[in-house]
């Protein structure tokens, strides 16, 4: 399941967890997001031992800052809290399940 995350649950939920993260950076406005959300959602019912979270560019801005978001959607990777991997764009399901079983490792 994807849960939605705010700038100030970020350190406690990605940064300080000990779990590996992937963390999908959108905005309502952006179709492609939109295209990508079901993907990943789907992609975090099949991949055990990473946590999924989703951060509105928008309502989040000073999170698309520290993680210098040029373009969305993009997908950030976490693992033993820093930043392992990125991915922008929509890709396939094939493609993110992979992406994300990086930190699962």
């Amino acid at each position: 399941m994807v849960k939605e995350l705010t700038t100030q649950e970020f350190k406690s939920k990605v940064i300080d967890s000990g779990r590996p993260a992937l963390v999908d950076f959108w905005a309502s406005w952006c179709g492609p997001c939109r295209m990508l959300s079901p993907i990943v959602d789907s992609v975090s019912e099949q991949v055990s031992g990473v946590d999924f979270y989703k951060v509105n560019v928008d309502e989040e801005p000073e999170l698309a800052r520290e993680f210098a978001i040029m373009s969305i959607p993009c997908l950030i990777l976490f693992k033993d809290g820093r930043a392992i991997d990125q991915s922008v764009g929509v890709v396939p399901e094939a493609a993110v399940k992979a992406f994300a079983e990086k930190a699962a490792l």
